[in-house]
């Protein structure tokens, strides 16, 4: 009996360890996968899919800061989908700070790799990963991307149902095709907190009300999970993961990141791109500033220690 209650709680602190590395970082990254190791493993072989000539592999040894690129797809059937949103992040295991960079998806820029300018969002409806990755670091002169995690939007309602549902606080009266959701601590299930994060057009601050729901929706799962109470909906969480994710982040590359990265998550910076929206040839964009570009650029470059 004292032998199976030490491996229940042997297997539970291995758990919170991996799922605050792994959570943590979905806090800072945008990924979430957990439990046993040789489960963890299934999970990450079903999710694991390097991007083709990747160029910017990082020693994760806690000295080199490195950047991940977080795309959220919607992606309906028949449809490759657009990045819905587009995230950067940069950890930096010496001085223990992580950024979270949200780009507008009308933001008007050159696609790289397609010869033509348009809404950010475009790169990965063009050339997947690969072309979202290069037209981000364009957008941004020059910032590298190391990896990246691949969130399929409507996965969001599959992962909320399998945690139980969340609670946030609603800081406005809005709402999504008759949904409404009034202020104050609304709980969630999975199919209201998709409608939840799509919302833009009700809420007066546009897509950056949208982001803030995003991030708000995605750290309540992060705490809902790191909770003893949904240790036996585990196989629920992973099947939502193996099912709505990709990512090119190895099973070593994110025990490397628990060791010797997780305290950046104690210090999160939140930053969203300063523009101004137009219409451009009977189209709407969101139109950033070379300064503004470079203002970004210095802030992500100082954290990863680079020009």
């Amino acid at each position: 009996m004292r032998a199976e209650k030490r491996t229940k709680k042997k297997k539970r602190t291995g758990l919170r360890i991996f799922l605050w590395s792994i959570l943590g970082i979905f806090l800072i990254l945008g990924g979430i996968v957990g439990y046993a190791v040789f489960q963890t493993k299934s999970t990450m072989d079903k999710i694991y899919e390097p991007v083709k000539e990747a160029a910017n592999p990082v020693k994760l040894d806690g000295q080199n800061p490195f950047s991940v690129l977080i795309l959220g797809i919607d992606q309906r059937d028949g449809d490759v989908g657009r990045s819905d949103t587009t995230m950067v992040a940069t950890v930096n295991g010496t001085t223990n700070k992580a950024q979270i960079l949200s780009i507008p998806r009308d933001t008007k820029t050159e696609i790289i790799g397609h010869d033509s300018t348009n809404k950010i969002n475009a790169a990965y409806a063009y050339g997947g990963v690969k072309m979202a990755e290069d037209t981000v670091t364009n957008f941004l002169n020059g910032i590298p991307i190391n990896y990246y995690i691949k969130i399929n939007m409507e996965g969001l309602k599959d992962l909320v149902d399998a945690v139980g549902g969340v609670e946030v606080y609603n800081d406005m009266d809005i709402s999504l095709k008759g949904k409404e959701f009034k202020k104050g601590n609304i709980t969630l299930n999975g199919t209201d907190a998709l409608a939840y994060v799509r919302i833009r057009k009700t809420d007066p601050r546009g897509d950056f009300g949208r982001q803030m729901r995003q991030q708000e929706v995605i750290q309540a799962v992060v705490n809902k999970v790191a909770t003893t109470q949904t240790l036996w909906n585990f196989d629920e969480i992973l099947s939502a993961v193996g099912k709505n994710m990709q990512t090119d982040l190895t099973m070593t590359d994110i025990t490397r990141i628990a060791k010797n990265y997780i305290s950046a998550r104690n210090n999160v910076e939140n930053m969203t791109v300063a523009g101004d929206g137009g219409i451009s040839d009977g189209i709407w964009y969101y139109n950033v500033s070379d300064a503004e570009r470079q203002k970004l650029h210095d802030s992500l470059a100082k954290n990863l220690e680079i020009k």
